[in-house]
């Protein structure tokens, strides 16, 4: 689900994985995060690109509603663009159609190489419970249920503490989070049932 948009159809999800999964897109959603805004020149001129190479693939994550158009700043053939909020959940791959699921899986291993990345950074930059960052692992034993809570709070908790670029005070940095909670299998566990 998007924020404040309709449920996507199959087809509009594998349009977007796709789009994820385009590394030049990626790259732009990248710069207008961590900048603002950017026109296709300056972003041709940044990430090495010709302008009408970077105008294409903005109109096409403007068509997918992931930027907006700056009224105020375009005029004539110059367009200014900014990144817009998105979250999004993947729906349950069993409901998946063929070409979504592919999708969808290929835009996973392109995350999956990222995270892993991120995940060795934050041990590397790691300076203690007072730094800039943070590496917290967890067990526990839950219902199904208490985690669907737990992850309602979380969400909860992010709305707290993010800022939108724009009003965010002073001191803040972009900040990189990530979440998992996967259960262990079925079966035994020191010669103890784990599960039904």
């Amino acid at each position: 689900m998007t924020d404040g948009l309709p449920e996507m159809t199959s087809l509009e999800r594998t349009a977007l994985y796709k789009s994820l999964g385009n590394p030049l897109r990626r790259r732009i959603l990248d710069y207008l995060g961590r900048h603002g805004e950017a026109n296709s020149t300056v972003l041709a001129r940044e990430l090495g690109e010709s302008s009408g190479t970077t105008s294409y693939h903005l109109r096409k994550l403007a068509e997918q509603r992931l930027i907006e158009e700056i009224p105020e700043k375009s005029g004539g053939r110059e367009r200014w663009w900014r990144a817009l909020p998105f979250r999004h959940t993947t729906p349950d791959p069993a409901a998946m159609a063929p070409e979504e699921y592919a999708a969808a899986a290929e835009l996973a291993q392109l995350k999956i190489e990222f995270d892993s990345a991120l995940y060795r950074r934050a041990h590397q930059e790691y300076r203690g419970p007072e730094g800039w960052a943070q590496v917290q692992r967890h067990g526990s034993w839950m219902t199904r249920e208490e985690l669907l809570a737990f992850m309602r709070e979380y969400h909860v908790l992010l709305e707290r503490y993010t800022h939108a670029r724009e009003e965010a005070p002073d001191g803040a940095r972009p900040v990189l989070m990530r979440f998992y909670a996967v259960p262990e299998p079925v079966g035994e566990w020191n010669s103890e049932p784990t599960g039904p």
